[in-house]
Formats: C-alpha cells, sequence, structure tokens
C-alpha cells in the first residue's frame, strides 16, 4: 500500500478539490492525479467523479475517506504532540535529587518559563540519587560529591560548606563560626555514615585528628534537628540545607576539607535532548 497515494486521496476527499489538495500538500496538482489514478488503477476501483464544477466520493471512496481521515487525523495530532514537545509547550521531566533545598529554586524557574511542562521530582540519598539516574529512571539529576565517569555529564552548580548544629541556647549558637577542633570530644548526633554531609564530615575529622563522641547516628536531615532541638547532641548540617527552626542555629565550621561540591547531571547521550537543555539552562551556576 503507498501511504503517498492515500495522502493525496486523503486531501481531494477532504478538500473537495484537486487544486486545495495540491495546496494542502505543497505538491503540484498533476502529481496529485496521478497519485490517486495510480491507486484507483491498482486495485480497480473508482474513489472519485470528477464534475465540471466539483469532485465527488464514490460510495467506496466515502468509505475509504472515513478510514484516512482517522489514519491521517492520527498522524496530525501526532505532529502537534512532537512539535508542542519541542517547543516545550508540554513534557514530561523526571527529576531526582539528593536533598529538596536545591532543586526546588530550579524548578519554579523551569515552571515559569514552560508551565506546560510537567515534572516529577524523587528524592533521595546520594546513592539513590545516582542510581536513579544512570538507569535512566530519571532524565536528570542533582548531585552531590560524584565523580566524573564515562557516559555522564556533570555540570557544576554551587558549592556549599558543612556547619555545626547547635540548639539556641548553645554558646555557639551566637558565634560567627566554629573550628574544626573545638569538636573534639564533643557529643554529637550525626546522619549515617553513607551521608555525603556525614562523609565530608568525617574525613575533615580524621584529617585534622579530630575524634567527636557520636552519640547517635539517623537517618534523616529532620530527625537530627530534632535530636539537637532536644539537646542531645550537636549535629551537622550542609549550609544549602539549613532550616529556619527557631530552636536550632546552624554555626559554619572552619577547616580544610569541609565543603561539598553539588552538580546537574544526566546521560551523556541525551545532554542535546530539548527538554533535558533548558533544565540544565536555568540552573544557576556559579
Amino acid at each position: 500500500m503507498n501511504l503517498f497515494q492515500l495522502r493525496a486521496f486523503d486531501a481531494v476527499a477532504r478538500e473537495g478539490s484537486f487544486t486545495r489538495a495540491a495546496a494542502r500538500l505543497f505538491i503540484s496538482q498533476p502529481a496529485v492525479t496521478g497519485h490517486i489514478k495510480a491507486l484507483e488503477e491498482h486495485y480497480q476501483i473508482t474513489l472519485l467523479r470528477r464534475t465540471a464544477r466539483r469532485v465527488e466520493l464514490t460510495e467506496e471512496g466515502t468509505k475509504l475517506a472515513a478510514i484516512t481521515r482517522a489514519m491521517f487525523g492520527l498522524a496530525e495530532e501526532a505532529q502537534v504532540m512532537l512539535e508542542a514537545n519541542r517547543q516545550l509547550l508540554t513534557g514530561r521531566l523526571e527529576v531526582a535529587a539528593d536533598g529538596p533545598h536545591m532543586v526546588m529554586p530550579m524548578l519554579a524557574s523551569l515552571r515559569a518559563r514552560y508551565p506546560g511542562i510537567t515534572v516529577n521530582l524523587r528524592l533521595g540519598n546520594a546513592q539513590e540519587t545516582l542510581a536513579a539516574l544512570l538507569s535512566e529512571h530519571a532524565d536528570v539529576a542533582v548531585l552531590t560529591e560524584v565523580e566524573p565517569r564515562k557516559g555522564l555529564h556533570l555540570q557544576a552548580l554551587s558549592e556549599s560548606r558543612i556547619c555545626a548544629l547547635v540548639p539556641q541556647s548553645h554558646r555557639w549558637a551566637k558565634a560567627s563560626s566554629v573550628k574544626l577542633k573545638e569538636l573534639d570530644q564533643v557529643i554529637m548526633v550525626l546522619r549515617e555514615p553513607s551521608s555525603i554531609t556525614r562523609r565530608t564530615f568525617d574525613q575533615a575529622c580524621d584529617s585534622a585528628k579530630v575524634s567527636p563522641r557520636v552519640l547517635l547516628e539517623l537517618d534523616s536531615r529532620e530527625a537530627v534537628t530534632e535530636a539537637v532541638a532536644a539537646e542531645l547532641g550537636v549535629g551537622v548540617v550542609s549550609s544549602v540545607e539549613v532550616s529556619h527552626d527557631p530552636r536550632v542555629a546552624a554555626v559554619p565550621i572552619v577547616g580544610e576539607g569541609l565543603v561539598n561540591r553539588h552538580m546537574i547531571g544526566c546521560m551523556e547521550r541525551r545532554r542535546d535532548l530539548r527538554l533535558i537543555q533548558a533544565f540544565f539552562d536555568l540552573a544557576p551556576v556559579s
């Protein structure tokens, strides 16, 4: 079956004219006539009656026109959908992030610029976020301290500093900073060892020969905040994750190795996709 012939027939059936059909298809009128003649001869059927004033469909032509209208109507719907997606009028973006604090302003910027885009956000720890990206369950991801690897495109986003989280009643609450060595033998409540913030803090302590006394290990930032507010110990938090909880205060820790690098990532082979590039373009890059 020749789709060019069916397309020509469908155009004539819709327009009721060979001339208008040719204009619709951006081809010559003889080309339209030739396509339909070839279709009728191949199947030994009469689809159109040509009169001096107009073109009429035969009974068989009416039946075929119903099929081609549905057939090419779906093709036109597909073209409209694809074109809208290309222009970012519609579309869906799967985003993963290892915390909400940095990704939310980016999503707000994306929505302001492209309100027709639907975003599905999955939040998880650093390992879960990277795994979602590598398995392509996420189109883009906001990541922390990820090493370059083949097939992964990374773009620097910003840096954050590790801070001590203390109750408002603590003597450090009003300080501008605290030295890392001051945390030696201090009772602390920390995230699990696999947490990026915890890992950075532990490495800095090892290098500086500082040994905090870890009383609790907790699996969320919120739990650390609650433990600190309850005066169970001093916590640590990234400067981009500082909450506005009036019960606690975040104080920058001064020392080597207490900075985390944040970045946006996608699979290298997908970096030029329009929707993914739009997310990268709107991200505030330092």
